[in-house]
């Protein structure tokens, strides 16, 4: 039975399609990702599986029960927000225990809940202090103990990292992936990025004008882009228009090649101009002007660097050329 069910749900604003007949199914102990752009879809999907809005139309169901006229407090969910919502006139601990409270669980109980939650995100002995007194990161980890002490069996998670400088966020991922595996429960978490989404999930959703693009892996979705929006959106691949696909491979369709993929040879299938260079690092990223088609390559630091205005050939390998369907 999956922990969340979506069965054709849509979800209307007048004349705005917010969510437009979404299929999903999302299993116990997984670890899913929604990610799409800004007003794709995946945060009023979110927000359905929660409560805080109801469908137009179609069938949700958490394991397998209908929640359609389930008020929030009566789902078997809890959300992490993205601003952490915690109060501030509250410490630490009761800030954690307040829905404890709320379901009439005695003082001692509830505090000592709130504890072992907070060992958990370890923050063990930071329950005197009030949230200004924490960084962000700290914030961020009474949020996540705050939804777990109520013990849900979905957690909801709406870009709870925004808001993180890059180290820190990079650190918090790894965080949660492993405190999800050590709970075994269901995390579904909506992020706008595609890194976040890569590195933590086991399925990923991308989401576009309301609709699910493509579900898979986040090998499939990187590597096996069904559409030319996935590839782009995604690691922004190198898409290459069915003119171009169809002389190099005689069929007729969108293709997508990975930067990685790309090499410069003395001779190769396509010719290219390079127009730009930029240094990333460990890499540095060529772009090319290839028969009118921008495309760019990530070239590793001990690869030589070919200059701007250079004629190149640019080669892969037949397996890094993968076809695609047109359309979204």
């Amino acid at each position: 039975m999956p922990a969340v069910s979506f069965d054709h749900v849509s979800r209307h604003f007048g004349a705005v399609k917010a969510v437009d007949d979404v299929i999903l199914d999302i299993a116990e102990g997984e670890f899913f990702a929604m990610l799409g752009p800004s007003g794709s879809g995946k945060t009023t999907c979110l927000r359905l599986i929660a409560g805080f809005e109801r469908p137009t139309g179609g069938d949700i169901r958490i394991f397998g029960e209908p929640v359609a006229d389930l008020p929030p407090y009566k789902r078997q969910v809890n959300t992490v927000f993205q601003d952490y919502a915690l109060f501030p006139h509250l410490n630490v601990r009761d800030n954690v225990a307040y829905g404890l409270m709320i379901a009439g669980r005695g003082k001692r109980e509830r505090h000592a809940e709130a504890e072992a939650a907070l060992e958990m995100v370890r923050l063990g002995g930071y329950g005197s202090r009030k949230p200004s007194e924490l960084s962000g990161g700290q914030r961020q980890r009474v949020a996540l103990a705050r939804a777990l002490v109520n013990k849900p069996r979905v957690l909801l998670l709406d870009e709870p990292l925004g808001a993180l400088d890059l180290k820190l966020r990079e650190q918090m991922q790894e965080e949660l992936k492993t405190l999800q595996r050590q709970l075994g429960i269901t995390f579904v978490f909506v992020t706008h990025d595609q890194g976040e989404a890569l590195s933590m999930a086991d399925r990923v959703a991308v989401f576009n004008d309301g609709k699910i693009i493509q579900v898979g892996s986040p090998e499939d979705i990187y590597f096996r882009p069904e559409v030319p929006f996935v590839a782009d959106f995604v690691g922004s691949s190198n898409v290459l228009p069915e003119a171009l696909v169809a002389r190099l491979t005689g069929e007729t369709c969108p293709a997508a090649i990975r930067p990685e993929r790309l090499r410069l040879t003395s001779e190769g299938p396509l010719k290219a101009r390079v127009t730009g260079l930029s240094f990333l690092g460990l890499s540095t990223r060529v772009s090319f002007d290839a028969e009118g088609t921008r495309l760019t390559a990530l070239l590793p630091q001990d690869v030589a660097r070919p200059r701007e205005g250079d004629e190149v050939a640019l080669s892969w390998a037949p397996e890094d050329l993968h076809l695609m369907r047109a359309g979204a």
